[in-house]
């Protein structure tokens, strides 16, 4: 569940930053590449900051 969670955050996280790079300012694409950072960082790592903040507000796997 909380595998999910993260998921669709992070997808629309990327999803809004390119909306709003195409109609506010293209600076928004920084957004969107840290979080295909974060991304990434985690697949290498296996430690991910949403998971944790999840894991606080009580969300099971």
């Amino acid at each position: 569940m909380k595998n999910r969670i993260v998921r669709s955050i992070a997808g629309s996280f990327i999803l809004i930053s390119l909306l709003f790079a195409t109609y506010v300012n293209q600076n928004w694409l920084w957004f969107t590449a840290f979080v295909g950072a974060n991304l990434l960082q985690s697949s290498i790592t296996k430690w991910c900051l949403m998971d944790k903040i999840l894991e606080k507000l009580g969300v099971k796997d």
